[in-house]
C-alpha cells in the first residue's frame, strides 16, 4: 500500500487520471466527447501513455524495407522508434536511443546501413540490436552484453508493420492472418511507394479519426472523392439502395470467381475490413474512375476490385484497388496537432511516367486530404469555445464514429486499471 502510495505521490498526471476515468464512465454513449479529451494537455498526455504507448500502431509497409540493413523512422510522441530489415528478413524494432547518452541513432526518416551507428560517439549495434563496439575507454569490467538496444514488440501481416510500446500488447494474431488472406492477392512484398505526403492538422487526433469515421460530410465536402467513391461500404447499412445491392451482389460473384476476398470482417471496434464496388464504371479512385496505374497489383488480373477498406485503430484507414492502393498513418503532435502521412503504392515494376503518373494517382487524396485538414480545424476551433457541449451523433451517419469513441473509452479505462461502464444511450 505504500509503495502504490509513493507511486501516486510520483505521478502528476494522478488527478488528472481520476478525472479522465469520471468523464468516461458518466459520458453519454451517442455524444461527442466534453472538452477536454479535445485540447486538454493532461488528456493528451494520458492518450500518449495509455492509447497510443499501448496499442499497435501502424508504422509502414515491409516492402518499404525490403533488404538487409533498409530502416525506416518514427517518433511516437516523445519516443523515437527505428524499424530495420534484418538476417533472413526478419523485422526489428527498437528504441531509437543510444544506451551510451541516449542520442538518436538514425536521425533520417529512412535509409540503409550495414551496421547501426551512433552518430555521437560512434557506438555501434548490429541490426538485432545487440551492441558490438563501444571504444575501448569503457573499462576492463564493462560488458557490452548488457547495453543492447532496448528492443520495440513489431508484428506484420499483409505487408503491413504494426509496433507496441507495450510489454504485453493486446492480441493481434487474428488480424495479422486476415490482412494476409485479404492482401494475398496484392503479393505485398512486390510493392512500392510510388510517392507519399505529409500534412500536419491543427486538431486533435480524435478528431482526425472521427472525421474519417464517417460520410456525412462528403457530399457537401469532398466533391473529388465523390467521382468513385460510394459513401457507404455495407448493404446492411440503413442508406444502401437497391441499386448499390444490386451492384454489389454482381462484384462480388466476379470476385468469387477470380478468388479475391471480400467479405465484411470486424475485429471488435478496433478493426474492420470489407471490400465494396466504387461508383458503377469506375475502377480506381481518380478523377475520371480509370486506372492510375495500367500496371496491376500481384497477381490482379482485373482492375475493377473496388476498394478494399481496412481501418485499425487508433492510427489507420487504408483502401486497396487493383491498380494501387493508398495507406494513411496517423500520429498526434500535441493536444491539438496531428501529423497525417499517405502514401500510394504500386506494383514495384511499374514505371513512373508510363505505367502512372504521380499528379494523376494522387489529386484525389491530396485534396480530399486538405479538405479534411480544414473540416478537422474548424472542429478544433470550434471545440475550443467556452460555448461547447457534447453534441449527438446520427446513429445512421455517424456510427463508426460512435463505434471509434466506444473504442476509445474502453481501451483508455481499461488501460487505465479500470473497467468499461454500460454508456447512457441518448435518444435523440
Amino acid at each position: 500500500m505504500e509503495s502504490k502510495s509513493l507511486a501516486r505521490l510520483d505521478d502528476p498526471l494522478a488527478p488528472a487520471r481520476e478525472t479522465t476515468v469520471e468523464m468516461l464512465r458518466s459520458r453519454q454513449r451517442n455524444f461527442s466527447l466534453p472538452q477536454p479529451f479535445y485540447n486538454d494537455e493532461r488528456v493528451f498526455a494520458l492518450d500518449m501513455q495509455e492509447i497510443f504507448g499501448k496499442e499497435w500502431l501502424f508504422v509502414g509497409m515491409t516492402s518499404e524495407i525490403p533488404a538487409k540493413g533498409n530502416y525506416m523512422t518514427l517518433n511516437v510522441g516523445d519516443n523515437p522508434v527505428i524499424i530495420v530489415r534484418g538476417d533472413n528478413g526478419k523485422i526489428h524494432a527498437f528504441h531509437n536511443v543510444c544506451r551510451h547518452r541516449g542520442s538518436r541513432l538514425c536521425v533520417g526518416d529512412k535509409g540503409k546501413v550495414a551496421k547501426l551507428v551512433c552518430p555521437y560517439h560512434q557506438w555501434t549495434y548490429e541490426l538485432d540490436g545487440r551492441l558490438l563496439f563501444a571504444g575501448s575507454d569503457m573499462g576492463e569490467n564493462f560488458d557490452l552484453n548488457q547495453y543492447g538496444l532496448k528492443p520495440v514488440q513489431v508484428k506484420s501481416g499483409g505487408g503491413f508493420i504494426f509496433v507496441s510500446l507495450a510489454d504485453e500488447p493486446p492480441a493481434i494474431d487474428d488480424f495479422l492472418a486476415t490482412l494476409n488472406h485479404y492482401l494475398e492477392p496484392y503479393d505485398m512484398e512486390n510493392t512500392k511507394v510510388a510517392v507519399e505526403s505529409s500534412i500536419v492538422e491543427q486538431a486533435n487526433w480524435k478528431l482526425v479519426i472521427e472525421n474519417n469515421r464517417e460520410c456525412y460530410h462528403c457530399n457537401g465536402a469532398h466533391p473529388e472523392l465523390l467521382n468513385s467513391l460510394q459513401e457507404f461500404d455495407d448493404t446492411d447499412d440503413p442508406r444502401a439502395t437497391p441499386a448499390y445491392k444490386t451492384l454489389v451482389a454482381k462484384k462480388q460473384a466476379e470476385w468469387d470467381a477470380q478468388g479475391v476476398p471480400w467479405q465484411l470482417q470486424r475485429f471488435g471496434k478496433r478493426n474492420r475490413l470489407t471490400r465494396t464496388p466504387l461508383l458503377d464504371g469506375a475502377v480506381s479512385m481518380t478523377m475520371d474512375g480509370k486506372p492510375a496505374s495500367q500496371k496491376l497489383m500481384g497477381r490482379i488480373e482485373s482492375a475493377d476490385l473496388g476498394s478494399l477498406r481496412i481501418l485499425h485503430l487508433p492510427n489507420s484507414w487504408n483502401h486497396f484497388m487493383g491498380d494501387h492502393a493508398i495507406v494513411f498513418r496517423v500520429l498526434p503532435l500535441g493536444p491539438q496537432q496531428t501529423l497525417v502521412t499517405t502514401k500510394w503504392l504500386v506494383h514495384k515494376d511499374a514505371v513512373e511516367g508510363v505505367d502512372y503518373h504521380t499528379e494523376t494517382m494522387r489529386r484525389v487524396w491530396d485534396a480530399t486530404n486538405d479538405q479534411d485538414r480544414r473540416l478537422a480545424e474548424e472542429n478544433q476551433r470550434g471545440i475550443n469555445s467556452k460555448a461547447y457541449e457534447p453534441g449527438p451523433y446520427s446513429e445512421t451517419y455517424e456510427f463508426g464514429v460512435i463505434d471509434f469513441l466506444d473504442w476509445y473509452g474502453e481501451r483508455l479505462l481499461e488501460n487505465l486499471g479500470h473497467s468499461a461502464p454500460d454508456l447512457k444511450v441518448v435518444q435523440g
